[in-house]
């Protein structure tokens, strides 16, 4: 750490030299300015570090650094400005008392700019994800939003090629939609259900999963301003099968990765069409709490079945079960005789 405020003060007395008036002004070479465009970075990832915890982050305002850093959104350096959004991404993270001082500091302005129209794609990210972070949970924040017209700048980074991108949109979207459904019909408007319905064939299974979550939050909806969000039900239909009949051709290693997305598949199936899936007809759907598809081969059975019909032989007929049918009874008589026919026989 040390080093870091050495290097930051070396800095600072290299910009004064020349801002102090005892030298003339000149352009900096093209060295100096990707030295100093490295040295503003390294200090911004310091500053990541530095406000990690929420006393740190709600301490960064009080000591000076929030308005630098807020204003390194807007730096000629795209490297620079995403930094920048990833600090405020920390420091406004489930923290109510940093958002306030970002929103207060006109720190939503340059993140949205940077979100809807900068030029580099990795800087737009950082902004979308600082963005998310400063308006979840912040109604202000999510006002401030929707009227700076937010949701049309997450239905572009729909259309963009980065599934990064899409995944961050995507979520953020869905946030929103389960917060106010009033907001369905200007997500209908705006062809968020189209544009959903593509990305349900997306290569990308974060992609698949935060679409297929986003239209289910749209067919749950039952305000009068919704009815028509899912008009296309033939259109979904062949989508959600044309996944069904992916899911069915996966590997047990892709199914078991794929969990969230089978439930979604059924859940939105269930929702539309009033009716479970074949997902769920076919056993390839999976129940909350089970930790595997198919249950390991029973390498150890044959070996205790001898016993296990002995014993059940034994036990009375209203503590004899199947294995496996849920009772634990089964799973009582594969150690042995059942406690009852140990009591019978020890008093006969």
């Amino acid at each position: 750490m040390a080093g870091d405020r050495l290097s930051w003060s070396g800095l600072l007395k290299w910009s004064l030299s020349y801002a102090d008036g005892t030298r003339p002004s000149r352009a900096i070479s093209e060295e100096e300015r990707r030295w100093l465009a490295e040295a503003v970075e390294r200090h911004m990832m310091v500053d990541v570090v530095h406000v990690e915890s929420i006393d740190m982050a709600n301490d960064l305002h009080s000591v000076g650094g929030l308005v630098p850093v807020i204003k390194y959104l807007r730096n000629s350096n795209a490297r620079i400005r995403a930094r920048a959004a990833d600090v405020v991404t920390t420091v406004v993270q489930n923290n109510p008392t940093s958002q306030q001082l970002v929103m207060e500091a006109s720190g939503f302005d340059p993140l949205l700019s940077n979100f809807t129209s900068d030029p580099d794609l990795t800087a737009r990210i950082k902004a979308l994800g600082a963005l998310s972070s400063l308006i979840r949970n912040n109604k202000p924040g999510v006002s401030a939003f929707r009227l700076a017209n937010g949701y049309a700048g997450l239905r572009d980074a729909l259309t963009s090629e980065s599934a990064r991108f899409q995944r961050k949109a995507l979520n953020l979207t869905n946030y929103l939609l389960s917060e106010s459904h009033s907001d369905c019909s200007v997500f209908a408007q705006l062809g968020f259900p189209r544009l959903m319905m593509h990305l349900v064939s997306s290569d990308d299974l974060g992609v698949r999963e935060a679409a297929l979550g986003g239209l289910l939050e749209l067919a749950r909806d039952t305000t009068l301003g919704s009815r028509s969000l899912l008009a296309d039900h033939d259109r979904l239909q062949r989508l959600l099968q044309a996944r069904i009949e992916r899911i069915r051709m996966m590997a047990p290693e892709d199914l078991d990765a794929a969990r969230e997305e089978r439930q979604l598949v059924d859940s939105l199936w269930i929702t539309c069409y009033h009716e479970p899936s074949t997902l769920h007809l076919e056993g390839l759907l999976v129940l909350p709490g089970e930790e595997c598809f198919e249950q390991p081969p029973d390498v150890a059975g044959r070996f205790f079945e001898p016993l296990r019909r002995s014993s059940a032989r034994r036990a009375p007929s209203n503590e004899r079960s199947d294995p496996g049918d849920g009772t634990g009874g089964g799973m009582m008589l594969l150690l042995g005789p059942t406690p009852g026919s140990r009591s019978n026989s020890g008093s006969n």
